[in-house]
């Protein structure tokens, strides 16, 4: 990511100081967030860093509104988590240059010694760092627009929803089982509930198990219907109308990703690596991505084997993950090669830099 934003001493390095204007003033903020206070470390140009302070969520925004007006130039960041970017939109409605940062452990020494105060100095220095010009120095997150990030709610709290059936439904089967009786399949479903095989009042026990999973069942019809009807109908066969619009809401924009890698990379399906002069040894997907992604490629490469007979991977693929000889591990591998190379040739068809033809996939159109 390239960034405007450097310090004054950089400045200086590279081009002659005009002491006729006045000179940008810098403060650099780091913000450990939380819903009753935010912790904050800040640096004043190119000074030692303060020791952070405390603020009630509205006070640090009259705070920051006072040293905006003062003409100090703010550069911030804090970590993407729970309360979303809504307070990266009211930094940036005052003119703070404001980044959402991927969380990680900035205990980096491993002193085992983890605060809010030793975090926000850390991601201070990090940021420091990054404004000087180093971007590696912060993971950037991408902030989605106020549509894109509720249309991605949407697909979302039906993924919650199927997850939390499935949850209670276990539950069920674990009850029964503790009384010595074995619940299999849909046991809660419309046909299986009344010819369900138990005493009564086991039944009356799972009564309300049951209720609770109807419940649920109509709502996550109803928002996948939901999600569905803004489907725009042109997807490869196997896909579906909610996969589709599942994958197009958590990406947000194709063009963001200027090549594979960094594709890959955003689906956490790349190989982890552990290597070291000339020792080279891969492991498992390093899973550093968009969990909902990585679930939905995954499960839907299952499904391209048996719709999408002349895509190009699953002719590569099919003969061995069908193979019966094949072990159970080997199977995964190649599925997850399958689901990272289908993403990739998604964003391609997506970019417009390949069609569905040339790739052997079939439209349901």
């Amino acid at each position: 990511m390239h960034n405007n934003n450097v310090s004054t001493s950089a400045v200086a390095v590279t081009q002659p100081v005009n002491h006729s204007q006045p000179q940008p003033r810098t403060l650099k903020l780091a913000l450990d967030v939380h819903l009753a206070q935010h912790v904050v470390a800040m640096q004043y140009d190119g000074e030692f860093p303060k020791p952070p302070q405390r603020f009630a969520p509205k006070e640090f925004l009259k705070w920051v509104e006072k040293q905006v007006a003062q003409g100090w130039h703010i550069v911030s960041c804090y970590e993407a988590g729970p309360f979303g970017y809504v307070l990266h939109r009211q930094l940036a409605a005052l003119g703070v240059t404001n980044y959402v940062i991927r969380p990680r452990n900035w205990d980096d020494q491993h002193k085992r010694i983890k605060t809010d105060r030793t975090d926000a100095l850390a991601m201070l220095n990090a940021l420091d760092r990054f404004v000087a010009g180093n971007p590696r120095a912060l993971a950037i997150v991408r902030v989605p627009t106020v549509e894109q990030e509720r249309l991605r709610s949407e697909s979302r709290i039906r993924q919650s929803l199927q997850r939390d059936l499935k949850m209670i439904a276990q539950r069920g089967r674990g009850l029964a089982l503790q009384y010595g009786y074995r619940l299999k399949g849909k046991w809660h479903g419309a046909r299986n509930w009344p010819r369900l095989e138990v005493p009564v009042w086991l039944a009356q026990l799972l009564s309300p198990l049951q209720a609770a999973i109807a419940t649920l069942h109509t709502q996550v019809r109803e928002q996948g219907q939901k999600v569905e009807a803004t489907s725009t109908g042109h997807w490869p066969k196997g896909m579906g109308a909610f996969s589709e619009q599942a994958i197009e809401r958590e990406v947000g924009d194709w063009t963001r990703f200027q090549n594979r890698r960094q594709v890959s990379s955003y689906l956490g399906l790349c190989p982890s690596e552990n290597s070291s002069g000339p020792r080279q040894q891969q492991g498992h997907i390093t899973k550093c991505g968009n969990p909902r992604l990585r679930w939905a490629l995954t499960e839907l490469a299952w499904r391209l084997l048996v719709h999408q007979p002349r895509y190009r991977l699953c002719k590569k693929w099919r003969k061995q993950i069908t193979d019966p000889h094949t072990g159970g591990g080997r199977k995964k591998q190649l599925i997850v090669a399958l689901a990272r190379g289908f993403g990739v040739d998604w964003w391609r068809i997506r970019t417009g830099q390949t069609t569905p033809g040339k790739l052997g996939l079939m439209m349901n159109d």
